[in-house]
């Protein structure tokens, strides 16, 4: 790329620089959500099937160490998503169970999208879960449209 164009805010990929620093912050902030709705995600699935959620349970299934776990969980806790004790089992707040069930919605809206295309099960199960998280409401909405969902 020749100094002109830099120096005009381009970069080479036929974006603006404005453009692509707002994906950048966009991208930083998904990241920072994504292990939330990880979390909750994963809280409410163990407490559906297990009666319970156990900090490490969610280590073991996430294949993230205790620690980890521990100051995520705090972290979660001062936001308001759940809530524990030491030693106890971890429960969602209404909060937490909303942000799961939104995030619940969205993988599955992922993977029955990537299975229209013709992506097999396995494949579009593992992709929705990198891509559920980076995605705008409206490529969301525009998946709906395309296999027909309404709700």
């Amino acid at each position: 790329m020749n100094s002109t164009a830099s120096h005009k805010g381009f970069t080479g990929y036929g974006q603006s620089s404005e453009h692509m620093t707002n994906g950048y912050r966009r991208t930083r902030s998904d990241h920072a959500q994504e292990t939330a709705e990880d979390y909750v995600e994963l809280i409410d699935d163990l407490v559906r099937d297990a009666g319970e959620a156990r900090a490490v349970d969610v280590a073991r299934r996430l294949g993230v160490t205790h620690v980890t776990v521990t100051k995520t969980l705090a972290r979660l806790k001062r936001e308001g998503l759940l809530t524990s004790e030491p030693y106890r089992s971890i429960f969602l707040t209404p909060k937490g169970k909303r942000l799961a069930d939104r995030s619940r919605k969205r993988h599955e809206l992922v993977v029955d999208f990537l299975r229209a295309l013709g992506v097999p099960r396995a494949d579009a199960e593992t992709d929705a879960e990198g891509i559920e998280h980076h995605i705008s409401p409206r490529t969301l909405q525009a998946m709906k449209r395309h296999i027909g969902r309404s709700r």
